[in-house]
């Protein structure tokens, strides 16, 4: 029988393991209420109330999402090896290492990796574009649609009409309010959805990518991806390539 020698690596510290499954079940809840709100004609839902109650708890549901970006952002800079940004995003020699890895697969021999491999660093690379945008787009929208910190009190302000009390504006409801002011901020706030919307599907698309081609780099390459999320090692019997890097 093969000796095979397989070593344990530590790679994904507490952090960066709390946020990932905060992140997944943010998204998945943030998608899941998006849907509803896109869709909430076909479901029956017509009222102004419901449809500001769905907003506001997208809403919430985004706040947490953004808070677990944000210390992801921070910690990719101070954090442990593999959750430093030059480890994940692509830099100096990614293009060689990418063909490095591309022909390991064509041979059937592939390299394995402690962190990300050159492809999954450029998927997840991606991700956390298509993250920050809808944080952004989404915090503009809170604050454009119902006047939710941290934009709300501007917007408020902004569109109340001569003498009237900012607090006193109700989501939807033009009392009180400044018509031209309302127009200009229907007009600048359209391109925030709809990238939020297309960034949201983009999400979608790569959210299944990245969950097809980590079982099947579990099943061909081994290395324990789906484990390491959990107990935050990884399992290798191979040298990693990016093991002196």
């Amino acid at each position: 029988m093969e000796n095979i020698n397989i070593k344990e690596y530590k790679v994904w510290d507490a952090p960066i393991r709390v946020f990932h499954w905060v992140n997944f079940i943010s998204v998945i809840s943030l998608i899941f209420l998006g849907l509803i709100m896109l869709y909430k004609k076909d479901l029956g839902i017509t009222s102004v109330d419901a449809k500001i109650a769905l907003k506001e708890l997208h809403i919430i549901f985004g706040y947490i999402f953004v808070l677990n970006l944000t210390w992801r952002v921070i910690w990719g800079f101070i954090g442990s090896k593999y959750a430093r940004w030059r480890y994940i995003f692509p830099g100096k020699g990614f293009v060689k290492s990418t063909r490095r890895y591309i022909k390991s697969v064509v041979d059937g021999d592939t390299q394995q990796y402690i962190g990300h491999n050159p492809l999954g660093r450029l998927a997840i690379s991606i991700i956390i574009l298509l993250l920050l945008t809808l944080s952004v787009t989404g915090l503009i929208r809170a604050g454009t649609d119902v006047y939710y910190p941290p934009f709300g009190s501007y917007v408020s302000e902004y569109i109340a009409s001569p003498g009237v009390n900012p607090d006193s504006i109700i989501p939807y409801n033009s009392t009180g309010t400044d018509a031209t002011k309302v127009k200009n901020l229907k007009a600048f706030k359209r391109p925030f959805g709809k990238v939020h919307i297309y960034s949201a599907y983009t999400l979608m698309l790569f959210i299944f990518l990245h969950i097809f081609f980590v079982v099947l780099t579990e099943i061909r390459e081994g290395g324990s991806l789906i484990s390491a999320m959990f107990t935050g090692k990884k399992l290798l019997n191979k040298k990693p390539a990016d093991l002196d890097s």
